[in-house]
């Protein structure tokens, strides 16, 4: 695995261990409370001149000893947790250092091998063949653009979402958004497969089955990885898949989506690739947002969408409905697109003429 994904590993681990350290504070604290109850009824009944008081209290104080009793097990198997996340972490921090070390040395050969080869290279003529290639690329994209738009057909959106560890509102989210698209101007043009669990191949099946022009994913990421889920019903720490291997999949179909909106946290880092190599346009986040924030400008970007509007003016309108909220998250969503196309003139939803 990469350095990138032993270190969400290995972060994972460290709050579980702080989770269950915390566990054994609060039962470690009842304990010693429980202990002191039972001490105060002790000296309690050693006062007392009455047999039915005294009674009572020795009750009272054996009562309060069980309680502690229990708190000091309960105690001591988080502790047990604790030391077994430790050592999960030990193992983790161990593999993290020879991965950086290995991605630090595979970098410097890289580095080597183009340096070489960019001296056996003549750069006038790899610059007159990439302008050549970029020009016929244009033309051909444009060509098969105006013959995709020239077929009237519902604007069809693949919304994915993990959460392995149940820690995001996946449901909610796409809740909002099938209700904002509902209540649309043209909610008959859009149709929606919502996958709420979503495994790596749900992103094949998706894409092969649906054909998809928007992939929309909601999880757990960051410039490197996306966190999908794994055919399994308890909690667990997902599929870690590569931002390589996500837009491998997306373009793995005659009709690539022409929209990718990653509405999870550091993703922005990963839709530059995506706009050059795969989709005309895509939107990422910028740094950590919040379930909720993610949650609104789903909700408000597709109803504008729906509404007829172009990809940026639907951009904004997310972003502004955050500003509007109150919420603080409202910088983080960001456009990009391709060279050669305009999200100010590009609408996705456009009823029949």
């Amino acid at each position: 695995m990469s350095a990138n994904q032993y270190r969400s590993q290995l972060d994972r681990k460290r709050k579980q261990r702080a989770a269950a350290e915390k566990k054994v504070g609060e039962y470690r604290t009842k304990e010693a409370d429980k202990r002191a109850a039972a001490a105060k009824a002790r000296a309690a009944a050693s006062r007392s001149n009455s047999p039915s008081s005294v009674s009572m209290k020795l009750r009272e104080a054996e009562r309060r000893e069980a309680e502690a009793n229990t708190a000091a097990k309960e105690a001591a198997k988080w502790q047990l947790k604790v030391s077994e996340y430790a050592k999960e972490e030990a193992a983790l921090a161990s593999k993290l250092s020879k991965a950086e070390q290995a991605e630090t040395a595979a970098a410097e050969r890289r580095r080597k091998r183009e340096q070489q080869r960019a001296q056996r290279s003549a750069a006038a003529e790899t610059i007159s063949v990439q302008r050549r290639l970029l020009a016929t690329e244009r033309l051909v994209s444009g060509a098969l653009k105006e013959l995709r738009a020239a077929r009237p057909e519902h604007l069809r959106v693949l919304l994915l979402g993990a959460s392995s560890e149940g820690d995001l509102r996946i449901g909610r989210e796409q809740a909002r958004i099938r209700k904002a698209v509902e209540a649309a101007l043209h909610r008959d043009l859009v149709r929606i497969d919502a996958r709420p669990s979503a495994t790596t191949a749900d992103l094949l099946d998706g894409i092969a089955q649906f054909r998809p022009h928007v992939v929309h994913f909601s999880g757990h990421s960051d410039d490197q990885l996306i966190v999908f889920e794994e055919d399994r019903d308890e909690p667990h720490p997902g599929s870690i898949v590569t931002a390589q291997a996500f837009a491998a999949a997306i373009k793995a179909t005659d009709d690539p989506p022409l929209l990718v909106v990653l509405n999870s946290c550091n993703s922005a880092a990963q839709i530059d690739n995506l706009v050059e190599t795969v989709t005309p346009f895509a939107i990422g986040m910028t740094d950590e947002i919040n379930d909720g924030d993610a949650i609104a400008y789903a909700a408000q970007f597709y109803a504008a969408l729906a509404n007829g509007q172009s990809i940026r003016s639907a951009h904004l309108s997310g972003q502004a409905a955050l500003e509007l909220a109150g919420l603080t998250g409202h910088d983080l969503p960001t456009l990009a697109h391709a060279a050669d196309v305009d999200p100010a003139t590009t609408i996705l939803v456009k009823p029949p003429e």
